[in-house]
């Protein structure tokens, strides 16, 4: 046994047993392991930046770690931005990055790079394996660390010779604990908060957003009148009907400031006060009020959601809470075809226990107004701003949750930078409906050209945010890649492209012309 199969072997006996890939020649030991071990899945990426929001989205779902199985330094570079986003999502991950053999590393070869330095601003754990015969274990410190509440990116970085060196043989998987819990003091300064009879809010962040943590919070609301928000950009939420219904933090900094202008207790879940998401001349970039006093319930690393049925015990809280989401599917609309319409349309047919990966942008506000009294479903955020993350992120979750469906809302522009998804979506029969919105525009940057203060921007300008001359042509570019797609315009047209792509299995993709 050589350093990569007891590598593989090891992860698989650490469940973690799917491997999104886009490798090269240093990893092709740990590739051929691949067909000696059972039990680990490979799925093929086109582009690392794509396999990273494959893992990104499989972790999500999975709540356990995918790999990934990434080429040297630049493989690594290329799927940064999508690791970015899921450390912001705080997604458990394991990369394996192959490296230059050791006794090689001397000359400099032309794709030797600092792969440390690329992984350490993205990952919470980065280590290299000396030796063969240590390889195995340092897999199952990867595991682990990525494990580690409330979940991060582990980079394990692998030298030539120490995957093709005789190893020993696989560690065992090490232990995981399980979130802190959070003091008893922390749970009376809340409750007294509540009973104090202030306007309170309180935010949620990680499993708190899940049904048992939602729950927990619309109780205390039931007793207290409190406010229950999430991030704009939540991992993952748990919504629709008989889900308690959650406040979505707005995007733009002075929206921010109007929904927190009257707090005066702040109660934080696994999350961080609201701040601007950039800075504007003349608007503020802390959005809380000053004199709001800011109460954290639970850390990052904590059991928020056992924190909150503590608190609502404490309060005596009715066990039924409030603002449950009821069911209530808008009716089709007709004619114009707009994100509104839009929205009512996939709310409609909407099944239930979906999994929406959204990545909209400025097309976005409509399906996440009609959907939020649509069948239970979960929602997948672009956590980390950094676009380019929704139909990677909707392909992992799909690998993960093969019997539920899978929509992905995605923007024109976005979709670009990942569109080599749709590939690995072909190719492994998934289940996704694409949707992408298509205004031909890079929408959101021409309303930020506004905001920021550049005023008066020339036609130079205005064509850096445009995507015309030429026009993308997203069934062209589906097909290409062996996804079936159609072009509509009118919202006849998108009620029977998108309900009849639900009722079939295997990706499919609709371009809605805005």
């Amino acid at each position: 046994m050589n350093g990569a199969e007891s590598l593989v072997r090891t992860l698989v006996a650490s469940s973690v047993d799917v491997c999104f890939t886009n490798p090269g020649t240093s990893e092709m030991h740990f590739v051929a392991a691949l067909d000696k071990v059972e039990g680990m899945r490979a799925i093929l990426g086109l582009f690392e930046g794509a396999v990273t929001g494959m893992a990104d989205g499989y972790g999500r779902m999975a709540e356990k770690p995918a790999c990934t199985l990434l080429h040297l330094g630049p493989g690594l570079a290329n799927g940064l931005a999508n690791l970015h986003n899921a450390r912001r999502a705080q997604t458990p991950l394991v990369n394996i990055v192959g490296d230059h053999a050791t006794y090689h590393a001397q000359y400099d070869a032309p794709l030797a790079s600092d792969i440390q330095g690329f992984a350490r601003p993205v990952s919470g754990w980065v280590h290299s394996s000396p030796s063969s015969l240590t390889v195995a274990a340092d897999g199952a410190r990867a595991v682990q660390a990525a494990r580690s509440a409330p979940g991060q990116i582990a980079t394990l970085i692998l030298p030539a010779d120490t995957a093709w060196h005789d190893a020993d043989g696989p560690a065992p998987a090490l232990p995981v604990a399980a979130p802190a819990p959070v003091a008893q003091s922390a749970i009376d300064i809340v409750a007294k908060a509540l009973k104090s009879g202030k306007k309170t809010a309180i935010i949620l962040r990680g499993a708190a957003l899940k049904k048992r943590g939602l729950t927990a919070a619309g109780r205390i609301a039931a007793k207290t009148g409190a406010r229950i928000l999430c991030d704009t950009f939540a991992p993952r939420l748990e919504r629709g009907a008989g889900i308690v219904a959650v406040e979505r933090i707005p995007y733009f900094a002075e929206q921010i400031v109007d929904t927190f202008k009257d707090v005066e207790e702040l109660i934080l879940v696994g999350t961080k006060p609201p701040v601007s998401f950039f800075a504007y001349p003349g608007k503020a970039s802390w959005c809380t009020p000053e004199t709001a006093a800011i109460h954290y319930l639970a850390q990052e690393h904590e059991d928020g959601v056992a924190a909150l049925e503590a608190v609502a015990d404490a309060l005596g809280a009715p066990k039924e809470p409030a603002h449950v989401a009821p069911l209530q599917k808008p009716a089709l609309p007709k004619g114009k075809l707009d994100q509104f319409s839009a929205g009512q349309i996939i709310a409609h047919y909407l099944p239930e226990g979906a999994i929406i990966s959204d990545e909209a942008a400025t097309s976005g506000l409509g399906s996440q107004i009609a959907t939020a009294t649509a069948n239970p479903h979960d929602h997948l955020s672009l956590t980390g701003g950094a676009i380019g993350q929704g139909l990677p992120l909707a392909t992992g979750a799909a690998v993960a949750c093969p019997d539920r469906k899978v929509v992905c809302l995605h923007g024109d522009g976005g979709a670009m930078y990942t569109l080599q998804a749709l590939w690995t979506q072909a190719r492994e029969k998934l289940d996704v409906v694409n949707v992408i919105f298509a205004n031909q525009s890079y929408a959101i940057l021409n309303i930020e050209l506004m905001r920021v203060g550049a005023e008066n921007p020339g036609p130079k300008a205005l064509s850096m945010l445009d995507l015309h001359n030429p026009s993308l042509n997203w069934v062209h570019l589906a097909n290409g890649m062996g996804v079936e797609a159609i072009r509509v315009e009118t919202a006849e047209e998108f009620a029977d492209a998108f309900s009849s792509a639900v009722k079939a299995k295997g990706p499919r993709l609709i371009e809605v012309m805005l």
